[in-house]
């Protein structure tokens, strides 16, 4: 319960509720998700419920990175993403609907994001477990950033299937954070793992600090442990593991069956089978390579937006931009302290070297598409770094930040100012 200074009492899954609801309507009403026809899971899913790895039908000529292999169309999606699509197949299939709903799927998306958000920051403390206004304002605004204040709402606002999918993995890293720092759960926790590295495969690397953050909740009181002790203790860890990789381990294990039928190899995606990519000059080195790093790092951190004579007065270019430029906010990364200040970084880290590894920084983006999977990481940081109450730094920061996403959102999705090259 969150005690309000009057003295009633508001249950806080309510507020959360609230403020979630509200970023949905928010999303849905600001964004128009005019890649939403580019709905590769959604195709692939259905094909499955037909009993089919594939679609049979050459697809239409704007699904251009579909992949003809034998006598079916495949996807270069991993697993994960296509069974995340299986609800929305469902209900096409019983024609409650009938066209890929991403509009309202990124929507649905923003709004749970925010709301593990908003609940996550209950893992830093008491302060977040009030309403004094200035330690819940903080709250709120620390949980609208991550959809609002960064590249999130324009890229997951396109609602094509690659957006979808980092939305997807955005939520499901949030919350299994959730359900393991704040209402620890391995199981369920491990779920939304599952769902996060099942539409970013390169999310597997963090599975370790998932479990590190299990096992530091595990009593340690005492300076003496006998050997019965150690023995209870780490066949405790033991279950709790298994229970954490229980689905992520059958999705990894029904991943590798579904590369194998489809392209002969478990570790074959299918990514350089779709037609014309292995002619692009950006994977000549191959899709990962060290020769992609300093083009990555550019786009990443340091490309600018473009300057022009009448108003937006600046344009950002339609193939990235720096994060920071994005998103101001992101400079208080950088503040002394942090409860899981290692664990953050460590993940910020691994995570990065393998995106600057890959061929292409994102291709049509407002910034750094990839870096979505960075943001609850840098939640962790930014929420544990900083004061109790809300700052005018914070307000200011936020507040730049909220608008150059708005105005990034505004040029790429209901304008057509910026052109592709």
């Amino acid at each position: 319960m969150i005690v309000l200074r009057s003295g009633n009492t508001i249950p806080q899954l309510w507020i959360a509720l609230a403020v979630s609801v509200f970023a949905a309507v928010a999303f849905y009403f600001s964004t128009n998700a005019i890649l939403h026809d580019l709905d590769y899971t959604a195709d692939i899913a259905s094909a499955l419920l037909r009993g089919d790895l594939g679609l049979r039908e050459k697809p239409p000529e704007w699904l251009n990175e579909m992949i003809p292999h034998g006598d079916r169309y495949y996807s270069a999606f991993p697993l994960g993403a296509v069974l995340s699509m299986i609800p929305i197949a469902l209900l096409q299939k019983a024609r409650l609907i009938h066209n890929f709903p991403a509009h309202v799927l990124a929507s649905l998306i923003a709004g749970c994001c925010v709301y593990f958000f908003f609940q996550l920051a209950k893992a830093f403390g008491a302060n977040y477990s009030s309403l004094e206004p200035s330690s819940f304002g903080r709250r709120i605004l620390l949980a609208l950033f991550p959809v609002f204040g960064t590249w999130t709402w324009c890229n997951l606002g396109f609602g094509g299937a690659w957006q979808i999918a980092l939305g997807l993995a955005l939520l499901g890293q949030t919350a299994a954070l959730y359900f393991t720092l704040v209402r620890p759960s391995p199981l369920v926790a491990g779920t939304f793992f599952a769902l996060a590295y099942g539409n970013r495969t390169e999310l597997l690397i963090t599975a370790p600090l998932y479990l590190y953050f299990f096992w530091q909740r595990s009593d340690r009181t005492s300076a003496l442990w006998s050997r019965s002790m150690i023995k209870q203790e780490l066949g405790k860890n033991g279950r709790m593991a298994i229970r954490f990789l229980s689905v992520p381990v059958c999705l990894a294990i029904l991943t590798a069956a579904y590369n194998f039928a489809r392209f002969h190899s478990i570790f074959d995606f299918g990514y350089t089978h779709i037609p014309e990519v292995h002619e692009e000059p950006w994977y000549e080195h191959g899709l990962f390579s060290i020769q992609a790093v300093p083009w990555n790092i550019y786009t990443m951190l340091f490309q600018g937006f473009a300057s022009l004579s009448y108003f937006p007065y600046i344009e950002p270019n339609g193939f990235g931009c720096s994060i920071f430029l994005a998103s101001p906010f992101l400079c208080l990364l950088f503040r002394e302290g942090g409860k899981y200040k290692i664990a953050a970084w460590v993940a910020i880290a691994v995570l990065t070297l393998v995106l600057w590894c890959h061929g292409n920084p994102g291709s049509w983006q407002f910034s750094y598409r990839y870096a979505m999977i960075l943001l609850p990481w840098m939640f962790l940081l930014l929420t544990g770094n900083g004061p109790p109450r809300l700052t005018m730094i914070e307000i200011s920061l936020f507040t730049v930040s909220v608008a150059i996403n708005a105005l990034a959102m505004w040029l790429f999705l209901w304008t057509d100012q910026i052109q592709g090259e």
